[in-house]
């Protein structure tokens, strides 16, 4: 089973448990993010999904994004303005994105303690977070060359 299989099963299943709808549109929006591996333009999901559903809008795209975002099954690339696959939707808490500027290859971190940190510090200054996005750019170890590593 691949990847992206195993990350639709869990998706519907979570969709299942909490009662809402997990629909064709949304089913195939995330399988297109979940097989591309790097993120995703909403623009270039319209286009994959103009091919096989001739009625596909962009508000079409923007509201299964928007649901699934929601459901924690994608998250967004605040700085590229794409959109990757959650590898760990049954995560609750914040995450953070290690994303390649050679091959858009992007990983997703748990470091709960970072992300508690900066809650707390913000509550301090009085302030109420309602969304926190780190985003680390940089080469993988793929793309970065061998007198670097």
């Amino acid at each position: 089973m691949t990847e992206a299989n195993t990350l639709l099963q869990q998706a519907e299943s979570q969709c299942h448990t909490r009662g809402v709808r997990f629909t064709p549109i949304r089913r195939r929006v995330l399988e297109l993010i979940a097989e591309n591996g790097g993120g995703l333009k909403a623009y270039d999901l319209l286009d994959q999904l103009s091919t096989e559903h001739a009625a596909a809008r962009p508000p079409t795209v923007y509201r299964a994004l928007e649901f699934l975002i929601e459901q924690g099954l994608v998250h967004r690339i605040e700085s590229q303005n794409a959109y990757v696959a959650c590898a760990c939707p049954e995560h609750t808490h914040g995450f953070q994105l290690l994303i390649c500027r050679q091959c858009g290859y992007v990983e997703e971190l748990h470091l709960d303690e970072i992300s508690d940190q900066l809650a707390a510090l913000a509550k301090r200054q009085g302030f109420n977070v309602e969304r926190q996005t780190i985003e680390l750019q940089g080469l993988c170890q793929a793309c970065r060359p061998t007198s670097n590593a």
